[in-house]
This record gives C-alpha cells, structure tokens and sequence, in this order.
C-alpha cells in the first residue's frame, strides 16, 4: 500500500545477464537458442531514436550504402543522410546541438561509399571462390529443404495409413458401424499420402535443370571477380547494404582538411585505416565555370540583401549556377563561402550611410514612383548594382530635400506645371 493504495507491480525488465534462474532448452522452441539470441541482436541494432545513439539502425531506403554505419569521430553521434537531387551527403549535427556551432563534418555520399566498397571487395576477395563453390553445391543439390519437409509429411501420413489399415483389420466384421468408421478413416489417409506424393512430384517438375559446364564456369569468374558482381544491373542498392552490414560492424570518420580518415570496424573484431581525399565541396559550391562578373555581382549583392533575397534575384534575372541549376539559399551560402564573400548583416546600410529608395522618398516628401523617376532623371543620386537589386542612396545626397514640403513649387523642370496651395 501507497498512500492507502495498492500498489500493483507489473515486473521489472532486467537484462538477461541478471537473471537469477536461466535454464536453456527447458521446452522444445521453434527455434534454437542460437538463432533467438541472433534475432535478439538484430532487433536491438535495428532500433532507431534517440534511445539508439549506440545501435546503427535499419537499412533505410535510398541509394548510399552506408546509412547508420557512419559514426562521427569528433562527436560521437551517428552521421544523418541528407539527400539533395539524385545526390546524397552524410551529415553530422552533433557540434550543432551540443554547442550551437557548426556541424561537425559533412561527407560526400558518392566518394566516401566508393572508396569504402572498394576495400570491402578487397578483403571479400579470397572468400568469393568459396561462396560461388557453394552457390553450385546448394543447385546442385537434388533435395530442398521445401521437399525434405514433404518427404517428412509423406513418411507421416504412409505411417497413418499403416496403423488405419491395422485397426480395421483387427476390427470385428460383425460390428458393421465400427469398421465403417474404420474403413472411412483408411481412405483419408490414402488420399493424403496421394496428394502429397502428387506435391513432391510437382516440385521435382519444377526443380531447375542442373548447372552446365558453361554455367558454373561463369558462376566462379563472378565469384573471383567480385567488383563485376557487385557492379552488375542485377545488383540493386538493397544487395550492396546488406553485404556491407554483414562484414562491417562500424566505420569512424574523422575530417582533417580535405582528407577523410575512416577506420572500419569488422565483423570479425579487426580494424582497417582508410584515407578518403575530398574536395571541400560545402553545399552549392559552383565549378569554376562560373564567370568572374558573376562573383563580382555577388560580392555586390552580398551587401544589400540576405542571401534568400539573393537567390531570388538571380533567378529572375536569369543567372543560373555553374551547372545550369537555380540558386536557393544554401548554394548562395556555399557560393560565398567558397570566394570568401562576408554573409549580409542588417546594420550594414546605416554603417555606410545608405538607404533604400523607399526611405529616400519619405526624406523627399514624395511617393516611390516618384523618388524613382527623379532617380532616373539624375535629380537624385543613386546606383543600382544589376536590374531588379534594389537601389542604394548616400544620405548625404538628401541634404537638399529634407527641408521641401509638399507645396514648393513642383521638381519637374516643365514651365507648365502649376503648384496649387491648398491652405
């Protein structure tokens, strides 16, 4: 009692290396204590949350091979697959969260899958002529295990039909209800063991004609060429995760300047260094296809407006990136980072003394359209970097039109033009 309450306690989960009493094949299981313990372990790093920072999690959809087997080794955290058009990155957050700065590392999806692959098949190599030996064993072999199960069924059911055939036998003729009964039973098992003879055959109709020479020849070539196998059309993204996740347990990557230091953890507890250069490729990062007034438009754009804003204006003046796409922010971002462009700041402006046109047409006493016709007439001074970008003035050019108001004589030089004083 708690509080003059029943407390019900509905157990408590221990591990099982707590247990007090543990007997293995107490009872007869559908499956092995090998195999339970086995599932028990997949189902542990299938896991995914935040309770599963240690688990590597399931195979994910997508075409990168490596998706929770990438382990930050900076931070610790696993690494998130961040997919971007056909392109995909691996992408830890871990800096970002602990300590609000920038994300730890950031991985190419297509280099850092191609070069680990590739000391996979290395390592794998010897072992292909072995599982390609066993591929044409298990072909070759004349009993399934769909048909040894049949085989069992049928010695089951000849059994049936032997101790049914023995009951009527000893059954007395006289009684006739009894040895109906008994007869009616010999028939069913009869016509079970019929179908099943008739099962078992079907299959063996069906069973694949055995390996010619031809066959098995190319069947080891794939095996001793494994890089063949692994690239073939067949060979879906689906195939090359589970023959990673079956020799790799882990890989820890580590960023030191262009250089990616991936160390794989196998199956088998050893170890392998690998070094992955990389380009310093941030997102949106451009060719140098790039025209060099397109830089300076930037560098000029990149103090007047964030760069959402930015992105906005060169696709609608039709300035594409060096591979023909559209701008969004992020390739604003790495566009800048790239060329060393400062990012804008929101102080800026008044730092240098400028305003937009529309405070400009506040100072003046005169609508935007206005302000903007005078601009154009050169009665106000002012730039504009490119068509659309918005129009940068000195405050120091205003210094004739802060004391106008409404009913000085009108700004246009036509002598026809008439004031009117509504006081």
């Amino acid at each position: 009692m708690v509080d003059g309450r029943k407390r019900v306690r509905r157990g408590v989960h221990r591990p099982m290396d707590e247990w007090d009493v543990l007997i293995k094949d107490h009872h007869a299981g559908y499956i092995t204590w090998d195999e339970f313990e086995r599932n028990l372990k997949a189902i542990a790093n299938n896991a995914t949350g935040m309770s599963s920072a240690l688990a590597r999690g399931a195979a994910r959809e997508g075409e990168l091979l490596l998706p929770g087997l990438l382990r930050c080794g900076h931070c610790g955290r696993k690494l998130h697959v961040h997919y971007g058009g056909k392109l995909g990155r691996y992408n830890c957050y871990g800096a970002r969260t602990n300590h609000g700065t920038e994300r730890c590392i950031s991985v190419s999806g297509l280099s850092i899958d191609a070069a680990i692959a590739k000391e996979v098949l290395r390592v794998l190599r010897p072992l292909g002529m072995e599982a390609a030996v066993k591929a044409i064993e298990a072909q070759s072999s004349k009993t399934t295990a769909a048909e040894r199960q049949l085989e069992l069924s049928l010695q089951q059911a000849r059994y049936e039909v032997a101790h049914a055939r023995r009951q009527y036998d000893a059954v007395d003729p006289a009684n006739r209800l009894v040895a109906g009964e008994l007869e009616r039973r010999w028939n069913e098992t009869l016509q079970a063991v019929a179908k099943i003879e008739g099962d078992i055959a079907a299959m063996i109709a069906r069973r694949p004609p055995p390996l010619g020479e031809a066959e098995r020849q190319q069947l080891l070539a794939l095996g001793a060429d494994l890089e063949c196998a692994w690239s073939h059309p067949a060979a879906t993204a689906t195939t090359r995760k589970r023959i990673l996740r079956t020799a790799i347990s882990e890989v820890i990557v580590r960023r030191d300047g262009a250089i990616i230091h991936a160390v794989l953890h196998w199956q088998g507890g050893d170890h392998t260094e690998l070094q992955v250069k990389q380009r310093l490729n941030a997102a949106g990062r451009h060719n140098p296809r790039i025209p060099d007034d397109t830089i300076a438009l930037m560098r000029e754009l990149a103090r007047l407006m964030p760069d959402r804003q930015i992105a906005r204006l060169l696709n609608r003046i039709g300035i594409a990136t060096g591979h023909g796409n559209a701008w969004t922010q992020e390739r604003v971002r790495g566009f800048r980072n790239h060329h060393e462009i400062a990012g804008y700041r929101d102080s800026e402006w008044a730092e240098r003394g400028e305003i937009t046109l529309e405070a400009a047409a506040k100072i003046v006493g005169v609508c935007n359209m206005t302000a903007l016709r005078m601009l154009r007439r050169g009665d106000i001074k002012g730039r504009q970097v490119c068509p659309g970008a918005p129009w940068v003035i000195k405050t120091a050019d205003l210094t004739g039109f802060t004391g106008r108001r409404r009913s000085d004589p009108p700004l246009t030089p036509n002598p026809d033009q008439r004031a009117f004083d509504f006081q």
